[in-house]
Parts: C-alpha cells; sequence; structure tokens
C-alpha cells in the first residue's frame, strides 16, 4: 500500500475509534488499554508464529521495541486518559496535535532531519485550522479548575508518544519489520500496563456484554494491530513529521462521524477549521512539482560551416 493508502487508513480508522471507546469505559480505563493491547498482541505474535517470521534480534534492538511499545503503545495512553479527568476532548485533541511539531523537533534532535519548509507551512495552517474547531473548549479553558494539570499531562504524554515514534524510526532504520516490531513492542507496552494495574490496586474486572467484547475487539484488531501498522509504516515511508500530521486529520473524521450518529451542529467556525485543517493536509501530503529542465542553447558548426544546434537540457551538476 501506498503512502495514500496508508494515511487514509489510519485517518479513517483513529477517527472512527471513539466509538468503540465509549463502549470500552465500563471497565475503567487503564484496564481497557490493557485489555486492548493484549489482545492485540496476542493477534500479533501468533501471525508472526504461523507465518514464520524472523523473530530474534540483539538486546539493543529489544531495548528499543520496549521503548516504542512504553512510549506508544501503554504510557502515552495512561497518561492521556488522566488529562481526559481535567481537559475535554476537544482540548485533548488539540493539545495532542502539538506532536506534529514534537516529532519534527525530536526528528531533527535524534536523526538531523530537518523539516521541510512545505511541511512547517502545511502543519501551521492544519494545526490553526484544528484550534478553531474547537475553538469554545480553548475559550472556556481555565487553569486554576486543574486545567494546568490536565494541560502539563496531556502534553507530557503527546511528548511520550513521539519519543515512540523516534523508536519506531529507529527500528525501521535497523531493518525491522514494523510487524516484529510491533508484536514486540505491545506486549512490552502490556506488561507495563499490567504492573501498573497491580501496583496501583486496581480491580481486576472485564465486561462480557457483546458492545463491550465488540469494541474491544474492534479497537485491538483496527484501532491498535491495523492502524498502528499503517501509521508506523507511513512514518517510514514519509518520516514522522508528515506522518503525525493524521493527528490533525483524525478529530475532523470524528466530527463528521459524531454529526451522523449524535446530530453534532456545525458552525462557521468549525466549518473553517475543517477546511483549513484540510488545506494544511493538502500542503503536506502533496508532492512538490519537479522543476521544468532549463535548455541551453550551444552554438556547434556543421561541415558546410553552418547552422546553430540545440543541445540536450542543460545539468548545472555537469556544468
Amino acid at each position: 500500500m501506498g503512502p495514500l493508502g496508508l494515511y487514509s487508513v489510519v485517518v479513517l480508522i483513529w477517527g472512527s475509534t471513539w466509538i468503540a471507546i465509549q463502549y470500552q469505559l465500563s471497565v475503567g480505563p487503564e484496564l481497557a488499554v490493557a485489555y486492548r493491547f493484549v489482545l492485540a498482541a496476542v493477534i500479533l505474535m501468533a501471525w508472526c508464529v504461523i507465518r514464520r517470521l524472523p523473530m530474534r534480534y540483539s538486546l539493543r534492538d529489544h531495548v528499543f521495541m520496549a521503548a516504542l511499545g512504553i512510549c506508544l503503545f501503554s504510557l502515552n495512553y495512561v497518561l492521556i486518559y488522566i488529562a481526559s479527568a481535567h481537559l475535554t476532548s476537544g482540548l485533548l485533541a488539540v493539545v495532542f496535535s502539538t506532536i506534529v511539531i514534537m516529532n519534527m523537533i525530536n526528528g531533527a534532535i535524534f536523526f538531523k532531519r530537518r523539516p521541510e519548509t512545505r511541511t512547517l507551512i502545511g502543519a501551521a495552517i492544519g494545526l490553526g485550522g484544528i484550534s478553531l474547531v474547537f475553538a469554545r473548549d480553548l475559550a472556556t479553558f481555565d487553569l486554576a479548575a486543574g486545567g494546568s494539570v490536565g494541560l502539563l499531562v496531556s502534553l507530557a504524554g503527546s511528548y511520550i508518544a513521539s519519543l515512540g515514534n523516534m523508536a519506531s524510526a529507529r527500528n525501521q532504520a535497523r531493518g525491522i519489520p514494523v510487524l516484529q516490531a510491533n508484536a514486540f513492542g505491545m506486549m512490552y507496552g502490556s506488561i507495563l500496563l499490567i504492573g501498573y494495574i497491580l501496583v496501583t490496586g486496581i480491580p481486576f474486572t472485564f465486561d462480557t456484554s457483546p458492545s463491550f467484547i465488540t469494541a474491544l475487539i474492534y479497537l485491538s484488531l483496527f484501532g491498535s494491530v491495523l492502524a498502528f501498522g499503517s501509521y508506523l509504516t507511513l512514518l517510514g515511508k514519509i518520516g514522522p513529521d508528515r506522518a503525525a500530521y493524521s493527528s490533525v486529520m483524525f478529530p475532523v473524521v470524528a466530527l463528521l462521524l459524531s454529526t451522523w450518529f449524535e446530530g453534532f451542529v456545525w458552525d462557521s467556525n468549525i466549518v473553517l477549521g475543517v477546511g483549513l485543517t484540510l488545506l494544511g493536509n493538502i500542503v503536506i501530503l502533496t508532492k512538490r512539482m519537479p522543476k521544468p529542465p532549463v535548455l541551453a542553447m550551444n552554438t556547434t558548426a556543421d561541415a558546410t560551416g553552418g547552422a546553430n544546434q540545440t543541445t540536450g537540457p542543460y545539468d548545472a551538476k555537469a556544468r
């Protein structure tokens, strides 16, 4: 699948997972996330075994796969859920979308990768658009009413997720396939989550209702295995900064689904904000048009003393 297909899968799936998450909260957020990634890890590990994929890696590689799992499949989720007690979902979407900027900064720090100008411009447009979409949440934000805690915790969760992106970029640069890295990463992340639950004394409960089990399967198979696999593959193809723009786009998909399922009403701010977000999407993902070759006129004389002839395309490097 090419970059556009991968990007579409990520945005559409993660834009729809909010529906499934609503049916998971009957057991508490930490348990819900733990169940999700335990099942996802089992699915991926079983697939790797069935396909007889290579699973032997160095201790150093396992350290970075553990870093991937801890940063992207467990700790970041716990912090975001803690922040959700103090911030609205709209504000969380705005804060988490800053992972685009964090990935640019971390890419420069860890990989000496300078973001393209068009990526900076597109990200600025998109972040402005998503902020406009949730302008009402921003206007009512109160630091004194627990907002400062929520803001700091959600920023920490977003930054930790960005570090997970860097770990994935490193693993792919080392030649570790996304499938195996995610299998081990989700296993390590699940172990951390279960350890967190045991230490904090959260009682293990499980909801056997059809809606909970259906949502769990959807979040594990589609929201985790397929979406994370597509996202991290996309990250390896187009870079962490451009891939992270999906975090700006999937709240837009969530709004569209909310319009369909919940009768969400759009106003002028939301329409303009979505328009800006889509524009940023176009700026970031469209390829730069190559410059047309410059033809140089080279005068040569033929045997008759003759006419001017035109050489091929001008090659600045050759010159």
